[in-house]
């Protein structure tokens, strides 16, 4: 399935889940429930930004964007991160208000029950997403896929902590459950800010390198060396240049040849990299 197909099931399955899980909310009065369905809002503007950003990414090179839009997604990436941050510090003020006032819950039996469906639906959009993430290299999917997995493992957490509080009757750790959930969700959101950062300041790309080395190493007794390999990933692209050191005798069409050979073969390999090589004559 394409990217932007994917990008709209995620937006619409996570309107989904957030009226199912704002309904658990209600049924319960639990801040720990209305601080999952916080998230899914959340889950909801960054499957929206992720849409517009696999449209962007999609459109092919142009004057203004030689290399193309793909590093959109890693943009996207980024704001994902900063949103589910902001989702978190809004769930730490909702249960700092809880928690120094007594307030009764019930129907919890009924609200977990309701929230299971929700999370059900979210587990199968993560995998979902992961699925089409591998197969396409987006990285707003990736994000996206690990943003729901997050809303599950939280929400797992929830459950079992309400259940807790149903057989003690220990209110204040409905709160305490959503302090908890906040720091999770802060942590998963810092963790996208901090992968997508890196990408954005054109990190190697080191697994690529390798494979570069490996197919000029197949190569060898027709150049002298190489050597100045540099990656830099762009969206699911990566874009590598390298200077070879060839016999002076060699003619310009022989080195050009060469070159286009190396450059063939690598792109049959990998077709996600797009290499430059540099022909140096050697004595």
């Amino acid at each position: 399935m394409k990217k932007r197909q994917a990008a709209l099931v995620a937006v619409f399955g996570g309107i989904t889940v957030f009226c199912i899980k704002f309904s658990a909310y209600v049924l319960s009065n639990s801040v720990a429930l209305l601080s999952d369905a916080l998230e899914s809002i959340v889950n909801i503007a960054a499957s929206m930004l992720m849409l517009f950003s696999v449209y962007i990414s999609e459109k092919p090179a142009d004057d203004s964007h030689e290399y193309g839009h793909q590093k959109i997604e890693e943009i996207s990436r980024m704001l994902e991160g900063l949103f589910i941050i902001a989702a978190a510090l809004l769930i730490v003020y909702a249960a700092a208000l809880r928690f120094f006032s007594s307030v009764e819950l019930f129907e919890l039996d009924v609200a977990i029950g309701v929230s299971m469906v929700a999370t059900a639906l979210n587990a199968g959009l993560s995998l979902f997403l992961a699925r089409t993430a591998r197969r396409s290299g987006s990285a707003a999917l990736e994000g996206d896929a690990q943003h729901l997995l997050s809303d599950v493992i939280s929400s797992v957490g929830v459950w079992i902590g309400l259940f807790i509080v149903q057989l003690t009757g220990w209110t204040s750790l409905d709160s305490i459950l959503a302090f908890v959930v906040a720091a999770l969700i802060a942590r998963m959101g810092l963790g996208l800010v901090m992968k997508s950062s890196q990408f954005l300041m054109d990190r190697s790309c080191v697994e690529e390198e390798e494979e570069i080395r490996e197919v000029l190493m197949r190569h060898k007794s027709r150049f002298v060396d190489f050597h100045d390999v540099k990656t830099r990933r762009h969206g699911n692209q990566v874009f590598a240049e390298l200077h070879l050191s060839v016999d002076g005798s060699l003619s310009v069409k022989e080195a050009h040849d060469l070159t286009d050979h190396l450059e063939e073969e690598l792109k049959q390999e990998l077709p996600n990299i797009t290499l430059t090589i540099h022909v140096e004559p050697k004595k």
